[in-house]
């Protein structure tokens, strides 16, 4: 059977992605994982189906590169926004359904290929403040570490120690590793699923920049945050002790498409 697929970036954190809306493909943990693979497939940090469902633009369903079904990724979000966008589903806003609930969505800038892309996330009104590191879930789980060296840290080694140590073993988690600079924040992150740094994390950039928000009362809205792939940029609102109205912006880029055989 030959498989007709995009493949998308927000800030290099790169996705394959496949219309359902008249289809179900019915794709396997084997097959994701190797669409998802780099030397023998497209190449992807993950896959995600764009489906149809009642009273919204689509559904996101999101697989991790290992073909395990993922909880939400926010630089995912924006670039099946602009998926949508090039099927003609939606204009300039988007309201769509993934595994963490109801999202919508604004293109900010429309391009040739790339879109700015503004997204909303899931309110987050808990942050678990740890002795090594904050946590908290903004639609995915994140460990946020505090590392004055994070530009030059062994992300990979050093993810790998806390996505597997007894706290976290079972389910796992995301771990961001955090630098404040003039500018704002340098965020780099280690992604469960993937089981490597990726280039960019969305759900782990809104992390980072709530956690600092929660530990920075004078933080103001918005934040820049830079990634190895990109800038990003989160906005918020402070309640009680938590945050709302949590949007994150930056580019989706449409890289290319064609068909494959599974």
């Amino acid at each position: 059977m030959k498989l007709p697929f995009y493949k998308f970036h927000g800030t290099g954190n790169d996705f394959i992605l496949i219309d359902e809306r008249i289809t179900d493909h019915n794709l396997n943990l084997s097959q994701i994982k190797g669409l998802c693979n780099r030397h023998f497939g497209i190449g992807a940090d993950g896959l995600m189906l764009l489906k149809t469902e009642i009273g919204y633009d689509f559904r996101m369903v999101y697989y991790n590169s290992d073909g395990s079904e993922s909880t939400m990724c926010g630089n995912g979000g924006r670039c099946m926004i602009s998926f949508a966008k090039k099927l003609g589903l939606v204009n300039k806003e988007a309201k769509f359904i993934a595994i963490d609930g109801e999202h919508t969505g604004i293109i900010t800038e429309q391009g040739h290929e790339s879109s700015v892309v503004k997204l909303k996330m899931k309110d987050v009104l808990g942050i678990k403040t740890e002795k090594a590191y904050d946590f908290l879930d903004t639609g995915s789980p994140h460990a946020v570490i505090y590392d004055e060296n994070a530009e030059v840290t062994d992300v990979v080694s050093e993810g790998r120690k806390i996505r597997y140590s007894r706290t976290f073993a079972e389910v796992g988690t995301n771990v961001d590793f955090v630098k404040i600079s003039d500018s704002g924040l340098i965020v780099r992150s280690y992604e469960r699923g993937v089981e490597n740094e990726t280039l960019s994390c969305g759900t782990g950039v809104t992390a980072s920049v709530l956690s600092f928000a929660g530990r920075n009362p004078d933080l103001q809205s918005p934040c820049k945050v830079k990634t190895v792939g990109g800038e990003l940029i989160v906005y918020f609102k402070r309640k009680e002790k938590g945050f709302v109205d949590i949007w994150l912006e930056g580019p989706a880029t449409f890289v290319f498409n064609g068909e494959i055989e599974i």
